[in-house]
């Protein structure tokens, strides 16, 4: 794959990209139709057949991909070359059934690495930049993904992964690495261990940029990481299925929502319930159908993320909007949707209370009762943070209909996170 092609797709016109999106999608149809057999099976079910792709619109016509074909067809199913040709394998945690496994060819390694130098440069990252990466490496694409890029880039790489939250510390005060690569939750975590070690961030840390991102997160989490760490987290977006990081992420310049890559991933927005299509500006399920990938050709991979495509900002390129949070992640309390987020927003709204918090749903006579475990902030005084309890529990009530119990924990009780946050615990 050509450089050039990389190197200015700032400036590629909005015909240009439908051309190269339509070839990538004939490339990934044919490829995948020809070569896994679930994909096969799922198209001729419905009587299509991979030259029914004559536009862009064509594609709404093909079935979606899911998790569940991954761990249907694991472990190798899902690759379209044969194995002697996959350079790498990465996969999901398998926390609530089997990983799903991606396998990479050498052509997709070179794109992935091209695509996270891309997302660090345009999020404010210069050659000779020394970059501390507390995403975990191994089977999880955060920490490798983000690697190779940063090093294509000409970055100094402190690959130190997730955990040691002290070591993490003692590193970004001796290193002076002046970015970070991280989870939010975990990020938060690190700066409860600066203040708890009396660490003058402006004067013994050098950072300055934080590409943030693997787990939904508010613009109000971003406020209190960019105030908290005196630096600017910038919205890094990824997904394992599809490709890892790389997949958008946010200018610098604008900090408006992460520019999806539309050379290599064709976005789409769905009614989640429906499966129908809707227009951009609309809110619903994000869908990504990969252009380039080789090894495993996704089609309309339904990510479970809630969001809205927006136009680029005097960019061709569109944007996503924020994610509200995830599908599965949504609680359903009395009949009423709930989402982590919601409760996020009103928590650090009050002055008195940490980011740190955990949402327990349990069952009582029958009823779903909510409860949401909070911290104080070890400088807030004891009628402020009793008053929180009664202002949070009104907040939450009024902005989404439900009853809660606050509970206002211990400072540092809270379990926290070394990648990515459990924020619920669902006892029903």
């Amino acid at each position: 794959m050509a450089s050039s092609r990389f190197d200015a797709f700032d400036q590629i016109s909005k015909d240009e990209l439908r051309n190269i999106q339509f070839t990538g999608l004939k490339s990934t149809i044919t490829n995948a139709y020809l070569n896994l057999n679930y994909f096969k099976e799922k198209c001729q079910k419905i009587g299509l057949h991979f030259d029914d792709l004559k536009s862009i619109d064509d594609l709404s016509k093909f079935p979606f991909t899911t998790k569940e074909d991954f761990r249907s067809n694991y472990p190798f199913d899902m690759f379209a070359v044969p194995l002697n040709q996959i350079h790498r394998i990465h996969a999901s945690s398998g926390t609530t059934g089997k990983s799903t496994i991606v396998g990479y060819t050498k052509n997709d390694l070179d794109t992935w690495s091209q695509l996270t130098c891309r997302s660090l440069k345009v999020g404010g990252t210069k050659k000779g930049d020394c970059i501390q990466i507390s995403y975990g490496y191994g089977l999880f694409t955060g920490g490798f993904g983000t690697h190779d890029g940063a090093h294509k880039l000409g970055c100094t790489v402190i690959p130190v992964s997730g955990g040691q939250t002290e070591r993490q510390v003692q590193l970004l005060v001796d290193l002076k690495p002046n970015i970070i690569a991280i989870t939010p939750s975990y990020l938060l975590t690190i700066a409860d261990e600066i203040e708890r070690q009396n660490i003058d961030v402006k004067r013994d840390l050098s950072l300055k940029l934080a590409f943030v991102g693997a787990e939904p997160w508010t613009e109000a989490m971003r406020s209190e990481i960019n105030f908290r760490l005196n630096l600017q987290a910038i919205n890094y977006y990824g997904i394992s299925e599809i490709i890892g990081p790389g997949v958008a992420s946010e200018y610098l310049e604008d900090l408006d929502g992460p520019t999806i890559w539309e050379d290599h991933f064709y976005p789409e927005i769905i009614d989640p319930k429906t499966g129908e299509v809707l227009p951009d500006g609309e809110f619903g399920e994000l869908v990504i159908t990969s252009l380039t990938k080789e090894a495993t050709p996704v089609i309309r991979y339904r990510t479970k993320d809630l969001t809205r495509l927006l136009p680029g900002t005097a960019k061709t390129m569109r944007r996503i909007e924020r994610f509200k949070g995830r599908s599965d992640d949504m609680l359903i309390i009395r009949g009423v949707n709930i989402f982590p987020s919601q409760v996020e927003e009103e928590i650090l709204k009050i002055p008195a209370l940490s980011a740190q918090y955990q949402i327990h749903v349990y069952k009582r006579h029958n009823l779903d009762e909510l409860e949401v475990w909070v911290e104080p902030r070890v400088e807030a005084i004891s009628t402020e943070v009793q008053n929180s309890k009664f202002a949070l529990e009104e907040n939450i009530k009024a902005w989404t209909g439900v009853r809660a119990k606050v509970v206002i924990r211990p400072p540092a009780s809270i379990e926290r996170s070394i990648g990515k946050a459990i924020r619920v615990i669902d006892q029903r």
